[in-house]
């Protein structure tokens, strides 16, 4: 985690280079430039991250791109990493860099063992009525596309991220989503892994 502190310090120096660089006033080169040579380390340049610790962040809204690097920044949610990455971007910055990442094409992924039929479909389609766990296509939308602007984009990403998230925010270290804490503090270890693994294989 030291060394991911002391990188992310590095990245912000490259950061203020490459917003230096960019011609004045062209928001989208700018973002491009900031994507490629700054968050393409972690999340690939075209948003499709190539380790599942870090999120795809190609196709993803980009409303909810903004939202979290705002919460990054405010301290809303916690990140020793993307803290400092996240303060030195103004909001244009943000929006630069949302509109970019919103608009490259996720990569397809695939479920280890939650396809038609499993567990993580289940929940992922239908909830758990006895647990009182609404259904994640409520908010999420049956593929996983999500609902502009309220709802994020889950098709296709990481089971080993979306399980650490839901984890994040069963025990609280995640605070920035109440409506999830409650959600996932109501899943199983297995219930979590599951719907996570689900996800990772949703067109």
């Amino acid at each position: 985690m030291r060394f991911l502190v002391v990188l992310a310090g590095l990245f912000c120096i490259t950061l203020a280079a490459s917003a230096a660089d960019a011609p004045a006033g062209d928001a989208a080169t700018k973002a491009e430039t900031t994507a490629k040579s700054v968050c393409a380390a972690c999340h690939g340049a075209d948003g499709n991250s190539a380790a599942s610790t870090f999120p795809k962040l190609a196709g993803q809204q980009a409303a909810y791109i903004v939202k979290q690097l705002s919460n990054f920044k405010d301290g809303s949610r916690d990140n020793p990493v993307m803290k400092p990455i996240a303060s030195s971007l103004s909001p244009e910055d943000m929006q630069g860099l949302a509109t970019y990442f919103s608009s490259q094409k996720s990569k397809e992924a695939g479920a280890k063992t939650n396809g038609v039929g499993s567990l993580g479909e289940k929940i992922y389609r239908g909830g758990i009525a006895a647990n009182k766990v609404p259904a994640c296509a409520a908010c999420h939308s049956p593929n996983g596309a999500g609902i502009p602007i309220r709802f994020p984009r889950l098709s296709g990403q990481y089971a080993d991220y979306t399980l650490a998230q839901l984890q994040a925010f069963s025990s609280g270290t995640r605070a920035n989503g109440p409506m999830m804490k409650m959600i996932a503090s109501r899943l199983s270890a297995d219930e979590m892994a599951a719907v996570a693994d689900y996800i990772q294989g949703l067109r």
